[in-house]
């Protein structure tokens, strides 16, 4: 999301019934977690914190993974998301790690402004994980600005043998010298990486292939709805379907969302179709989860409650997860509630006084 103040969302808050406590958390700094790498088991259903509130960790230090996204490893999910300071500025990508995607646990900053001199003044922006099982190697994809203004339009990239340890930037750059900012990346059951960014001053959608490290892109596969200014991309596949959520591009404030459906990455995609309520329940889409068990595979939708459009700095951003049911195989439907009742061994999502499915 690009970065206009534009409206209040507070009023939204009140209209869709979740939880005004987002018009008032307070923002904390990168680096004052309790830094205990253990994660917590759990072996029964637990309930999410309560929609629009910001969720914390198991010691009660507030969660900062803005923008980000959740990458399950060998048994564990993994949050990763953007941490600012006090005053605005990019800090870190923090990490959270949860057997239960209820109950997480701090684990490091696994990238911060002091990595690289590249990343000292940059804004970093919708950090998203990836495991390369080719190389054994963990890749962390963000948007990066040069955090003056919005003008730069990169990608960048860090990697790490391992997913608790620092990474190692690597570099910023324009995926074939095309323009990108908001993205999101998908891996697919055959390990083709591929990378879904904003391009041409976030009037289309493109979707890459990247090459076999992870770390770049080999081609363009589709170019998607020129001039239809859409943002905030996240692609996951289901029974063969692959879906591409987005939402408009209303700098702060939170909009329609819409979605996409096609058989291949590559496309043919549809025409775009509403999904939520005018302003996806005063949220924007940031990652979306398959949740996989014993019993099945339900969908998580992770969405951002800016707190900039009430004037809010990004650290006192909160949450809205949502159920994402599937009335037919092409066609979505995100269910508003207060909070889920996650089951992460049996994979199942189950709203808490749902509120209504659009």
């Amino acid at each position: 999301m690009h970065r206009t103040l534009r409206s209040s969302l507070c009023a939204i808050a009140v209209a869709t019934l979740i939880p005004l406590s987002a018009c008032t958390s307070d923002a904390a700094p990168a680096g004052t977690h309790s830094a205990s790498p253990s994660a917590t088991t759990v072996n029964a259903p637990a309930v999410t914190p309560p929609n629009g509130t910001a969720f914390t960790d198991i010691y009660g230090s507030t969660i900062h993974a803005h923008g980000g996204g959740v990458l399950l490893h060998n048994g564990v999910y993994y949050w990763a998301g953007e941490n600012r300071g006090v005053d605005d500025k990019f800090r870190a990508v923090s990490l959270y790690r949860s057997d239960d995607l209820v109950h997480w646990t701090f684990v490091s900053d696994i990238l911060t402004q002091h990595s690289d001199p590249e990343l000292a003044v940059a804004t970093i922006e919708r950090p998203k994980l990836m495991y390369n099982a080719a190389t054994d190697t963990f890749v962390l994809w963000m948007h990066w600005e040069n955090g003056t203004d919005y003008s730069q339009a990169r990608v960048a990239v860090a990697t790490s043998p391992r997913i608790d340890e620092p990474f190692t930037y690597q570099r910023s750059f324009r995926p074939l010298d095309f323009e990108s900012r908001d993205l999101s990346v998908f891996t697919d059951a055959d390990g083709t990486g591929y990378l879904v960014s904003a391009t041409a001053a976030n009037a289309d959608l493109q979707i890459y292939r990247m090459d076999a490290t992870y770390t770049g892109v080999d081609s363009v596969v589709a170019r998607l709805w020129p001039g239809a200014f859409r943002e905030a991309p996240a692609m996951f596949v289901r029974d063969g379907t692959y879906f591409l959520l987005t939402s408009g591009a209303t700098g702060w404030t939170p909009n329609q969302a819409k979605y996409a459906t096609a058989t291949s990455p590559d496309g043919p995609w549809s025409d775009l179709r509403d999904v939520g309520n005018d302003t996806a329940f005063g949220s924007q889409a940031a990652f979306v989860l398959p949740v996989q068990g014993s019993s099945g595979t339900d969908y998580l939708y992770l969405g951002d409650r800016w707190a900039g459009a009430w004037g809010g700095l990004v650290n006192q951003s909160t949450y809205v997860w949502l159920d994402i049911e599937f009335p037919r195989s092409d066609e979505m439907t995100l269910v508003l509630s207060e909070a889920l009742r996650i089951d992460a061994r049996r994979g199942t999502i189950i709203p808490t006084d749902a509120g209504g499915r659009r």
